[in-house]
Formats: C-alpha cells, sequence, structure tokens
C-alpha cells in the first residue's frame, strides 16, 4: 500500500461527522463536495470546518487537534496594507522659479529653455543639471 493509502483521512471524517450531525448544513455539504472534486480545502475553508466542528458534542478531541496542526502547517497569504498613492515626483518649485527668471531675462538660452521643458513635462532632472540651473542662476541674474 502506498503511504497516502495508510494514512488517516482525518478531514474527510470531521466532515462526515458534521454531516451526520446536521444533514441540512450548505457549508459542509459544499466542503464536502469540494473535499471530493479536489482532494484538499484552503486554509480558510479548513478554520470555517473547525468552528463548525467545535459546535458538536460527540466530535473526537484528537481530530480536532489534528484539524487545527492542518491548519497551522498551512501557509498563511498576507496582502500588502495599502499605501497611500504619494506621488512619485515631487516638483522642486524654486528649480522652476529660478528658471522662469532666467527665461524672462534670456529667452534664447538653449540649454535652460531644454531643462524647463523637462520640468514642465514632470521628468526627474538629474542632481548635475539641477547644479547646472545653479550655477546658470548666479552668473546670470545675480552676476
Amino acid at each position: 500500500m502506498s503511504p497516502s493509502k495508510q494514512r488517516l483521512d482525518i478531514i474527510s471524517k470531521i466532515l462526515d461527522t458534521c454531516y451526520r450531525h446536521n444533514p441540512d448544513a450548505l457549508f459542509i455539504m459544499s466542503l464536502m463536495h469540494q473535499y471530493e472534486e479536489r482532494g484538499s480545502l484552503s486554509k480558510k475553508q479548513l478554520e470555517g470546518l473547525y468552528q463548525k466542528a467545535l459546535k458538536i458534542p460527540d466530535m473526537p478531541v484528537n481530530w480536532l487537534a489534528t484539524l487545527q496542526a492542518t491548519i497551522n502547517k498551512m501557509h498563511t497569504r498576507e496582502k500588502a496594507p495599502a499605501t497611500s498613492n504619494s506621488p512619485l515626483f515631487l516638483r522642486d518649485e524654486a528649480i522652476g522659479s529660478k528658471m522662469a527668471t532666467i527665461l524672462q531675462q534670456y529667452p534664447q538660452h538653449k540649454r535652460v529653455i531644454f531643462l524647463y521643458s523637462k520640468y514642465q513635462k514632470n521628468e526627474l532632472l538629474l542632481p548635475a543639471e539641477t547644479a547646472e540651473i545653479e550655477k546658470f542662476y548666479k552668473l546670470l541674474v545675480k552676476g
């Protein structure tokens, strides 16, 4: 005999006992049907079966303990907590105003026009580009 045939099927026995206790229980009938079709139940379904089995007075305690151990061995799926939808990119308003000031005085400055268009499209400005804007601002506006 194979090892799976020798092993006791506690879940099936618990389902049968629950069904004999209350033959009209739709939940137990659906669990029995699914267990016969697929051969297994999910962790949530086993937890529901355990709660139903606790209410049956003639349910053997060792079967409940085996069912609880089976539930504890199963993997628990945990969803990640919902994250707030904060924007990935925050505009640096100071840099934007500096570029606007430069463009007011020098409207044909090609590099600042290019960086300002990047800024307007909410594209990330590299630290080197930000430093470049600072340098232009010091030379052209404050200089």
